[in-house]
């Protein structure tokens, strides 16, 4: 038995795989692109590491592409073998293999809590910190993040390996609740005691942007940049915070410059990055910024993957690419897509239920909200897509764009004062509120 670095208790008897599997579990916290190899080295030197087989299911889990599915079973059949090739493995092995279980199982909710209550214990120890954290991060859970955040840091010993990166978790969690100052005490003092903590750093750029204080954004993006842009495709996300400072700012050439050279330098089809694309893009156009043909690559790769409703948010994302471009047929087949969606019992199946069907049908400009009730319900529930409140943002100002379509001033009025509660007024939202006021009859 060894614990690692970071807290993390596992059966392995080579010190060779546990350096390697160290250096996995730091490159998922400072979303290095040196992961993947450091993972298959922990399992080249023990094919019978159960958290790095468990790891590997899910991080192909989190992908949340349908053809990796398969990937992370037999990962999960392989930490199961090893399990019992190592006598039962350790607690904390067990654990994580039951978490895995309730992911593979299509309930991101019930892994994370098989995280939390596991390591009720140890609740700092970073890898099921980490991955309960992403998982409730896409699962739309902020109140059950900032419970385990706040668990985590009461004790926390500034010292430990994973300081910083906890710091960093929990300085996301108190912004996307709106508590600001706190945010960005805790995300300063988590880059302050692990610089490579991109996720704190994030955590402090959410709050310029939420608060509208863009120079103070820019400025803290490009004094990271050192950090950031070594990541993996999280670097690209990065730039996406950085090109919508500039985009607020009324720098569109540099907004322009931004898309081509640091979001979109590759054609990828990850789902984060395409979110990032097919938000930005689409904030370039309604701020009346001409994109030219950028939203060729990201609508082809839609349209590939409109049969694909592993996660909502990602196949939301998709169908606004569609939509940009006028792709009818892909659009409709991924709306009866999420309709289909919405009749299972998974916790995907539920977010379809309650938001994607709806929120599709607005982007698909199938259906407007007829009424404040409605309105209200859609925003309420826009969290069970997953995300952050500046990622969701852009449904939010579609849907403001799909009511004021119809020159219903008082219910892009509403919108405005349910977005205001966390996020300051910005021009784009002044300029959807001026095209429906343009509308109304003198």
């Amino acid at each position: 038995m060894k614990r690692d670095a970071y807290d993390l208790t596992t059966s392995t008897a080579s010190n060779e795989a546990q350096r390697a599997f160290e250096s996995a579990v730091y490159g998922i916290a400072s979303h290095r692109p040196s992961t993947g190899a450091a993972l298959q080295a922990t399992l080249a030197a023990d094919p019978d590491h159960v958290a790095g087989h468990v790891l590997k299911g899910f991080a192909n889990l989190i992908l949340a592409r349908s053809e990796l599915e398969p990937v992370a079973t037999t990962a999960l059949a392989d930490a199961h073998v090893s399990l019992a090739r190592k006598v039962g493995g350790t607690s904390d092995e067990r654990i994580l293999v039951r978490a895995l279980e309730a992911a593979s199982e299509g309930s991101f909710s019930r892994a994370a809590d098989v995280l939390d209550h596991g390591f009720e214990d140890r609740p700092a120890t970073l890898l099921p910190f980490k991955l309960s954290h992403a998982l409730r991060f896409m699962a739309g859970d902020t109140a059950a993040m900032l419970q385990a955040s706040t668990r985590a840091v009461i004790g926390l010993d500034s010292s430990a390996a994973a300081a910083g990166f906890v710091l960093g978790c929990h300085a996301f969690a108190l912004e996307e609740h709106g508590r600001y100052s706190e945010a960005l005490a805790t995300g300063l003092r988590a880059v302050a005691l692990q610089p490579d903590d991109s996720w704190g750093l994030h955590a402090v750029s959410h709050v310029f942007e939420m608060r509208g204080d863009t120079e103070q954004g820019v400025d803290w993006l490009e004094r990271g940049r050192k950090a950031w842009s070594r990541c993996n495709n999280f670097s690209f996300h990065m730039a996406w915070h950085l090109g919508l400072l500039h985009l607020e700012r009324g720098d569109h050439d540099r907004v322009l410059e931004i898309y081509d050279d640091e979001v979109r330098p590759q054609q990828t089809d990850d789902f984060r990055d395409m979110a990032n694309a097919v938000s930005l893009l689409w904030r370039m156009e309604q701020s009346g910024v001409h994109v030219g043909d950028r939203w060729h690559d990201v609508s082809e790769i839609a349209y590939r993957r409109r049969t694909d409703t592993t996660l909502i948010f990602a196949a939301l994302h998709n169908l606004a690419a569609m939509v940009a471009v006028g792709e009818r047929d892909g659009v409709a087949e991924l709306v009866a897509q999420i309709d289909a969606k919405a009749l299972g019992m998974d916790d995907q199946a539920r977010v379809a239920a309650e938001i994607g069907v709806p929120m599709a049908r607005v982007l698909a400009g199938l259906d407007a909200p007829a009424d404040r009730q409605m309105i209200d319900r859609m925003v309420a529930n826009l969290t069970k897509i997953g995300g952050s409140n500046a990622q969701r943002d852009f449904f939010v100002l579609a849907l403001a764009k799909a009511v004021g379509a119809g020159g219903d001033n008082a219910a892009v009025s509403r919108i405005g004062q349910i977005r205001q509660r966390l996020k300051a007024d910005d021009q784009l939202f002044k300029s959807i509120e001026r095209s429906v006021s343009a509308r109304l009859p003198v």
